[in-house]
């Protein structure tokens, strides 16, 4: 006898289906799983095995041939169990032919029959609507997350028994739906914000021009003055998440593994921050079983890297592609994979080894050619592609004891959300949503500048030297701070603000 089962795989975060088919024939008991599956599926014959006969089915003592189409693309995972299961079940009578077709099955089978969640049921629950099928069944911890997509049906089972209920028509399962309203508003329980924030307006309005226009910032000062402290909230001004992006994000949380089971949509812009420690393949991804890296998990979010000069200079220098492109390519022998990498870097250094630099209540011990090795660690390029440079000054302690409030992260957070308004209106028939993905001739188009404001940064080109790169992100961050102020035209002190912003490139200049 022969069955069709249909499942799904996921090659990068896109799914493809995976049409299951289990041939049963006379002869030697045997379980054979063909169609290139990795350790993981050929295992499953042994979960399956257990799982159908402790559910108190009849497992076949004959030659058993289960074959994963198409056959030329590596499969991996577990959420083959439960569609192998049901494509024996519906080979040996136990299921009508016609009871499985029309649906897609995903999960892991335990020993006795449980159905164990697995990765990438949000991809797989858009391929099943894409292909026109009429339901999904899949394990009840992926129930919500598959939800998301609408106009299909999503079926939550527990046991390899109640799907062969199901199917039968002996028991039935209600569609789970979830309110999308009430997740995307749902209160935000981080409990943070910038009005905790001592001191430091430079820095904040210097994050606040970040958000407003997605220009990666560095943040350079001594410990203690509030780096990791600002860093971590600016999530808290960012705009708030489209669906579309939502989507993206949680396809990419969903196939890594990381997506909450209670949360079927990543609504808050992530925030990530790997330790120095991290690999060049921990941070872009990839490793023998390719998978998302840092950058990924970022995307439509933060991704902060405290202590930046002790990364290692081969994983920095990765950052290039993903910070240029928005995406990062993993080429292997077999395939190419490509993982949306669109982040806001936020990074954070000392001004020295020491740390002490320039802090009037600490002495640096540090010699000139020191602090020039430590700086040197992050090369030209990548500074170049970072936007706003800030100074983070030792928090003075009048500042700390001050009794007045700072401002809200709402009250930034509005401002914020107006100049992408106005960004979204100038870019509404390009893919560009912010002012720092402008490409060069996007930047002769809307970054015309007066001959004042020209001249003024011909001199600070000449005086820095800078590349021709970071004179195109003076103009980017001219736009956004024109873009705050809910001004068309780039004046003088736009620029000479922007300007501002390359603190890098001056002491660089003078070492």
């Amino acid at each position: 006898m022969l069955a069709r089962v249909l499942s799904s795989a996921v090659i990068g975060i896109e799914a493809y289906l995976v049409e299951v088919e289990v041939d049963i024939a006379q002869g030697l008991p045997t379980f054979t799983t063909v169609g290139l599956p990795e350790t993981a599926v050929k295992e499953s014959r042994e979960r399956v095995k257990s799982a159908i006969t402790n559910s108190g089915y009849t497992f076949p003592a004959d030659r058993i041939t289960v074959n994963l189409a198409p056959a030329n693309i590596k499969k991996e995972g577990t959420g083959f169990d439960l569609p192998m299961a049901i494509g024996i079940l519906s080979a040996t009578g136990i299921l009508p032919g016609q009871a499985v077709s029309g649906y897609l099955f995903l999960g892991e089978l335990s020993l006795d029959g449980r159905v164990k969640p697995v990765n990438g049921s949000l991809p797989m629950a858009i391929a099943a609507k894409q292909a026109g099928y009429r339901g999904i069944i899949v394990p009840t911890d992926n129930g919500k997350e598959a939800s998301v997509v609408s106009n299909l049906s999503v079926y939550p089972v527990r046991t390899l028994g109640q799907v062969v209920d199901f199917l039968r028509g002996f028991k039935s399962i209600l569609p789970l739906k979830t309110d999308l309203g009430a997740v995307f508003n749902a209160p935000d329980c981080s409990g943070m914000d910038f009005a905790e924030v001592m001191g430091q307006e430079h820095a904040k309005r210097a994050l606040e021009i970040a958000a407003a226009g997605s220009h990666n910032v560095i943040m350079v000062g001594p410990p203690g003055s509030g780096k990791t402290m600002l860093a971590r909230r600016i999530s808290t001004i960012l705009p708030p998440m489209t669906f579309q992006e939502a989507i993206e994000t949680t396809k990419i949380f969903s196939v890594v593994g990381l997506l909450n089971r209670d949360q079927p949509l990543v609504t808050r812009r992530p925030f990530r921050s790997p330790h120095h420690t991290i690999s060049d393949a921990g941070l872009i991804g990839g490793g023998h079983v390719p998978r998302p890296g840092e950058v990924s998990l970022a995307h439509n979010g933060v991704l902060f890297l405290d202590e930046l000069p002790e990364y290692k200079k081969n994983v920095l220098e990765v950052l290039r592609q993903p910070l240029e492109d928005l995406q990062v390519t993993i080429a292997r022998a077999a395939t190419t994979l490509t993982y949306p990498s669109s982040f806001m870097l936020i990074a954070a250094m000392n001004p020295c080894p020491c740390g002490y630099l320039s802090d009037s209540r600490h002495a640096c011990r540090c010699t000139a050619h020191q602090i020039h090795r430590y700086r040197s660690k992050i090369s030209g390029p990548l500074l170049d592609r970072i936007d706003i440079h800030v100074e983070v000054p030792a928090v003075a302690h009048k500042d700390l004891i001050a009794a007045t409030d700072t401002e809200s992260s709402g009250a930034i957070r509005r401002r914020v959300v107006a100049a992408r308004q106005t960004q979204n209106q100038r870019f509404n028939r390009t893919r560009i949503y912010a002012n720092a993905q402008m490409a060069s001739r996007h930047i002769r188009a809307h970054c015309r500048i007066g001959d004042d404001a020209a001249r003024i940064l011909e001199s600070a080109i000449e005086r820095l030297g800078l590349s021709a790169r970071a004179y195109n992100r003076i103009l980017k961050i001219s736009r956004t701070i024109a873009d705050l102020e809910g001004v068309a035209a780039i004046q003088v002190h736009h620029v000479t603000e922007a300007i501002q912003y390359r603190s890098l490139d001056r002491s660089m200049q003078h070492q």
